[in-house]
Order: C-alpha cells, then sequence, then structure tokens
C-alpha cells in the first residue's frame, strides 16, 4: 500500500509543480542504487521535500516537524510518503531512533540539517542530528543543493553532489557538530558552484 501510495503521490506531485516550477535535477547519478543513504539539503521553501522527493529516483524517508503531523489532511498522507515526525529544539530520540533504523534498513533518510527554513535563503548552521546520522550509521552522505528562487516558471535546481568521504570522518572520531559542519561545506560548495 504504502509503495503504490508513495508512487501514486510522487507523480501527483509532478503534475502539479513542474508545470510551475521548472525542476531540473542534476546529478542523480551519485545516489547510490543501493544501500542506506542519508541526504541532507540546503532548505529554502515548504515545497523542498517534494522537489527532492520527485528527483530522487528512489523513495526518500523525510524527518518532518511535529507541528504538520498535527494537521487534519496531512496526519494521514505524511506517514504512507515515509515521513515521520520530529520534536523541533528537543533531542527526540524516538526520531533518531527512527531515522538510524531506516538507514540500518538500507534505505534513504532526507534531512534539512538547518532544521527550519532559510528566511534570506543562504544557507544556515546546521544541527547535530545530521552529523549523529552520518557518523552513527555506514549510510553514504550525500549533500543536496536546492537552488531558486520558487517563481512561476522560472527553473528551481535540485543538485545532488558526490557521496563524502565520510569513513575518514568517522575514523576521527569526531562531534556531531563537526560532522554537520562537514556537510554543511559541501552542501555550500554545491550551492556555490551551480548558482
Amino acid at each position: 500500500m504504502n509503495l503504490n501510495f508513495y508512487t501514486f503521490a510522487k507523480n501527483v506531485v509532478k503534475i502539479v509543480l513542474l508545470p510551475f516550477y521548472r525542476a531540473k535535477a542534476i546529478g542523480i547519478e551519485n545516489i547510490p542504487k543501493e544501500g542506506g543513504v542519508l541526504i541532507c539539503s540546503n532548505h529554502i521553501n515548504n515545497l523542498d521535500p517534494p522537489i527532492v522527493g520527485i528527483a530522487s529516483k528512489r523513495d526518500i524517508h523525510f524527518m518532518a516537524k511535529e507541528e504538520l503531523f498535527q494537521i487534519p489532511i496531512l496526519k494521514g498522507i505524511l506517514p504512507k510518503v515515509h515521513a515521520f515526525p520530529v520534536k523541533r529544539g528537543l533531542s527526540d530520540r524516538e526520531a533518531l531512533r527512527k531515522g538510524l533504523a531506516v538507514l540500518k534498513e538500507e534505505q534513504v533518510l532526507g534531512l534539512f540539517p538547518e532544521g527550519t527554513r532559510s528566511k534570506d535563503g543562504l544557507l544556515g548552521e546546521g544541527l547535530a542530528g545530521a552529523g549523529f546520522f552520518a557518523l552513527r550509521s555506514k549510510a553514504a552522505v550525500l549533500p543536496c543543493a536546492i537552488i531558486g528562487p520558487y517563481k512561476m516558471f522560472r527553473p528551481v535546481k535540485i543538485v545532488f553532489g558526490k557521496p563524502i568521504d565520510f569513513e575518514r570522518i568517522r575514523e576521527e572520531k569526531v562531534s556531531a557538530d563537526d560532522a554537520t559542519k562537514a556537510i554543511m561545506t559541501e552542501i555550500q560548495t554545491l550551492i556555490n558552484n551551480h548558482k
């Protein structure tokens, strides 16, 4: 049921969004075809999750703010498109466990490390959660940049970078904060190179 609904929802999103926002995916060949993958992207618009979702050939399990699951229509749809809630501003152990389980099951976890949308479009500081997942799993860590603006009939680029060499970073026993900084640096590089 979920797989069919995810595919159905993805097709609906394409039909609804693509005529208005000329989404262009770059680097989709960088997404590993199998194994756990952690996709970390900047966050500039509420449409970021569906835009990244339709750009990826693999299903993505997104962490979404808990408040969205209180909205009547969304609380029924979000779990069917593999989204799961996270309490913002807190160390949400259940969300951390769920995210690690997704990666352990060799699926794709999508995160917006900033934790909230950027007000000015610039990349903000990342939270430690992204580094936590990168260090605690064996997943490929993939930076992603969304380059807008989201304006009618204007292109939006979704750029998937090459996986970051996290084996080396894991061996250095760095903190989750430092691991997140390494991810954010790669996202910023993608933004700079594809503006």
